[in-house]
């Protein structure tokens, strides 16, 4: 299949003629995370196999992955980011945080996965409100289960599954998200509870001014529209 192109000699019209194709940047998200079997990126909710497939194909060809044989014990094929493609990580992130400022409770049908999780907080780690220590934690959203170390200002580890003896377990779901945009206070998230913490409770607050998403502006129309509506009931 010949490759569709934008017609334009320009560095950004390449760029999106090498990922701007369906599923490719998620592809490329999970891929950031670590090596992935072709089973393992068939987890992707909704994607069609030979849609999959035919990503991994142009994404190889373009040279953003590889596929690398793994030995055994744990033999087979997986797909991993070359040097080139790895250095999407920036953007991805900076695209990442940018949208989640968009985001609100997710509606029926979307879905948190663990990769997705893994990724958002790389992008929205605030190293300045990280402790002078080693913290750890293990975040449980829904089925996602995911862990992250804190080490002296440094985002040192972010990665799939539990972490035993983190030093605080946070368990929620939809209100993660709120947590972090500081729409609900640590406090009153867990009076209501919107969420659980096993360890040491405090940690809690640490972990949303590490993890922080920036709240989205509000237009000039809403704000005239909440102004013309105060008028009216001060009116009334």
């Amino acid at each position: 299949m010949a490759r569709r192109t934008y017609g334009q000699y320009c560095g950004l019209a390449r760029a999106l003629e090498f990922v701007g194709e369906r599923w490719a940047m998620l592809i490329i998200r999970d891929l950031l995370v670590g090596p992935r079997r072709f089973t393992d990126l068939q987890r992707l909710p909704r994607i069609p196999t030979n849609v999959l497939s035919a990503r991994l194909r142009e994404m190889e060809a373009n040279g953003l992955i590889r596929r690398r044989v793994v030995p055994r014990p744990a033999s087979g094929v997986v797909y991993e980011l070359t040097d080139y493609g790895a250095q999407l990580e920036p953007i991805l992130l900076s695209l990442g945080a940018w949208g989640a400022r968009a985001l609100r409770d997710p509606t029926e049908g979307e879905v948190i996965t663990p990769d997705s999780l893994v990724i958002a907080l790389r992008a929205t780690f605030q190293p300045h409100a990280a402790p002078p220590r080693l913290v750890s934690f293990e975040l449980r959203c829904g089925p996602a289960v995911v862990h992250c170390v804190v080490d002296h200002g440094e985002l040192a580890v972010t990665d799939v599954g539990p972490l035993p003896g983190a030093d605080a377990v946070i368990e929620t779901g939809p209100a993660l998200r709120r947590l972090m945009a500081g729409e609900v206070a640590p406090e009153q998230a867990l009076a209501d509870g919107l969420v659980r913490v096993c360890g040491d409770a405090e940690l809690l607050d640490r972990f949303v001014e590490m993890f922080h998403i920036d709240s989205l502006p509000v237009s000039q129309g809403v704000l005239e529209q909440a102004r013309a509506g105060a008028a009216t009931v001060h009116a009334g």
